[in-house]
C-alpha cells in the first residue's frame, strides 16, 4: 500500500526556459494565438448554426470539433500563460490531476470524432443515395455520444492510477500537467501505468485511424471511378480539408503517446507540446475555412447581413430624429 496522499504538496510547473524577456515574448505570442483560436472556432460554430444550408451532418461534426478545440485550449493555455510568473507556476495536486484528466479526455474524444467524420465522408461519397437516411440526426448525436463515452472510458482509469502513485518530486518539466513528466516524478516503478497509457492511447488512436484509413480507401476508389477530372476534383475537395487536419493530428499524437516507454527528450516534448496544444487547434478552423467555399460564402453572407442591419438601424434612428425635430 502507498502512503496517505491527503496532504499532497502542490506541483511546480517549470514552464518556459530562458530569460524573462524571452518569456514575455512567448507569453504575447501564445496569448494572441489563444485568442485567435477562440475567435476562429467561435465563428465556425456561429456560422454553422445560423446558416440553414450548413445544417448537414458534416458541419454538425465540424461544429462539435470547434467546440472541443475551444475546451481543449482553455484547459491548458491559461495555465501555460500563468507560468510566466513565479506564483502562477504552482498548481494543486488535485488541480493537476483534473487538468490531466480533462486534457486527455478531450483529446481522446477529438480523436474518435475524426474517425466519425471520416465515416461521414465515406457515406456521403460512396453511398450518396442512402446518406440522408443513414446519417440522420439521431445517428449524428449517437456517434458523438459514443465518442464522449469512449474518450472518458479510455482516459479515466490510467489517470486515476497515476493519482494513486507516490511522488518523490513535485517539479513538472513541462508547460502543463502532462502524463509523461508526471510519471517521471514517481518513486516506484511505473511500467504498468506506462503500458496502460500506451494501450489506451493505442486503442483510441488506432481505432480512429483504422476507420479513417479504411474510409479513405473506399473514398479514393470511388473518386477514381468518376469519369471527369472536374468531378473528381470537386468530390475530393469535400474531404481534403479533413484529410489534412487528421494527418497533422495523428502524426503528432502517435509520436507523443503511442509508444511504450519514456525514452524521449523533454526539450522535444515541450516543442511538440506547444504544437499539439496551441498550434493545431488554430490550424483546424483555418484549414476548413480556407478550403471550404460554403463556409467562406456563409461568413460573407453573415457579414453582409450584419452590415445591412447596422445601416438599417442607423437609417431608422435618423428618421426618428428627423421626425422629432419636425414636430
Amino acid at each position: 500500500m502507498y502512503p496517505n496522499r491527503s496532504n499532497r504538496a502542490n506541483f511546480r510547473i517549470l514552464g518556459f526556459p530562458g530569460p524573462p524577456s524571452l518569456q514575455y515574448i512567448l507569453f504575447f505570442l501564445l496569448l494572441i494565438t489563444y485568442l485567435l483560436t477562440l475567435l476562429s472556432n467561435s465563428v465556425i460554430i456561429t456560422i454553422t448554426l445560423k446558416e440553414r444550408r450548413l445544417h448537414t451532418p458534416m458541419y454538425f461534426y465540424l461544429r462539435n470539433l470547434s467546440f472541443l478545440e475551444i475546451c481543449y485550449v482553455s484547459v491548458t493555455v491559461p495555465k501555460i500563460l500563468s507560468t510566466i510568473t513565479s506564483h502562477g507556476r504552482y498548481i494543486s495536486f488535485y488541480g493537476c490531476m483534473t487538468q490531466c484528466l480533462v486534457f486527455f479526455f478531450l483529446g481522446s474524444t477529438e480523436c474518435l470524432l475524426f474517425g466519425i467524420m471520416a465515416y461521414d465522408r465515406y457515406l456521403a461519397i460512396c453511398k450518396p443515395l442512402h446518406y440522408t437516411t443513414m446519417m440522420n440526426a439521431n445517428m449524428c448525436w449517437g456517434l458523438c455520444f459514443c465518442a464522449i463515452i469512449g474518450g472518458f472510458a479510455t482516459t479515466f482509469p490510467p489517470i486515476f492510477l497515476v493519482s494513486r502513485m507516490p511522488f518523490c518530486g513535485y517539479e513538472i518539466n513541462h508547460f502543463f500537467c502532462d502524463s509523461p513528466p508526471i510519471l517521471h516524478l514517481c518513486c516506484v516503478d511505473t511500467f504498468l501505468i506506462r503500458m496502460i497509457n500506451f494501450c489506451s492511447a493505442s486503442f483510441v488512436t488506432m481505432t480512429s485511424l483504422s476507420v479513417t484509413l479504411i474510409s479513405y480507401v473506399y473514398i479514393i476508389t470511388t473518386i477514381l471511378k468518376i469519369p471527369t477530372t472536374t468531378g473528381r476534383k470537386k468530390t475530393f475537395s469535400t474531404c481534403f480539408s479533413h484529410l489534412i487536419v487528421v494527418s497533422i493530428y495523428y502524426s503528432t499524437v502517435i509520436f507523443m503517446y503511442v509508444r511504450p516507454g519514456l525514452s524521449f527528450s523533454f526539450s522535444l516534448n515541450r516543442v511538440l507540446g506547444v504544437f499539439y496544444t496551441v498550434i493545431t487547434p488554430i490550424l483546424n478552423p483555418l484549414i476548413y475555412c480556407l478550403r471550404n467555399k460554403d463556409v467562406k460564402e456563409a461568413i460573407k453572407n453573415q457579414f453582409l447581413k450584419q452590415s445591412f442591419r447596422q445601416v438599417l438601424q442607423k437609417t431608422q434612428s435618423n428618421s426618428i430624429v428627423c421626425s422629432i425635430k419636425k414636430e
